[in-house]
């Protein structure tokens, strides 16, 4: 369900609820962890849902540092890819959480654009497990999100697709502020 869709020059940005791992877009961002090899949540869930295939490609990519980025196949996903962001385990704010989660947005819109890719959906990446603050995670996102569209000009749709209305609720504040509502 779209909460809110705003433009902001030729890319649609929108706020859903849903699960994002039936969502039929160029690639979906997993909130991953730094083995790649699937975990609880949302990771386990598009683990579960691409099959097996994925966790056998995941073993060939070594892991991922925090704060970057991965692509693969999405296999038995509508998605054509899942790009896996290895976001920050929150630490009370102190230990550069922030910085490594805007950089999972940049690094997910330049794995877009390597690999000419025009829509993709956002998770909510480490609101859960790793406990970052959901109200701050939001803000991050969409403003990391939107400061790097030009890097990306292959990208004309991004979804953030959270798992919650409560979740929801803060970016669609967050986006509100920007750009014009869509037709």
């Amino acid at each position: 369900m779209t909460v809110l869709a705003r433009r902001i020059g030729d890319v649609q940005l929108e706020v859903v609820v849903a699960d994002i791992t039936t969502l039929g877009v160029d690639a979906i961002v997993n909130a991953a962890n730094a083995s790649l090899l699937g975990g609880g949540g949302v990771d386990g869930a598009i683990h579960r849902a691409a099959g097996l295939e994925l966790v056998a490609e995941c073993r060939t990519l070594g892991g991922c540092p925090t704060g970057d980025a991965r692509i693969t196949n999405g296999y038995l996903l509508p998605a054509r890819h899942v790009i896996h962001a290895v976001g920050p385990v929150w630490s009370g704010g102190s230990r550069g959480e922030a910085e490594a989660l805007s950089s999972c947005y940049r690094r997910a819109l330049e794995l877009c654009q390597a690999n000419g890719l025009n829509s993709l959906a956002f998770s909510a990446i480490s609101t859960g497990v790793y406990r970052f603050p959901a109200d701050q995670a939001a803000k991050i996102a969409v403003h990391t999100t939107i400061d790097a569209l030009p890097i990306a000009p292959s990208v004309a749709r991004v979804i953030f697709c959270c798992f919650s209305e409560r979740s929801a609720a803060l970016h669609t504040d967050v986006l509100a502020r920007y750009g014009s509502p869509c037709a």
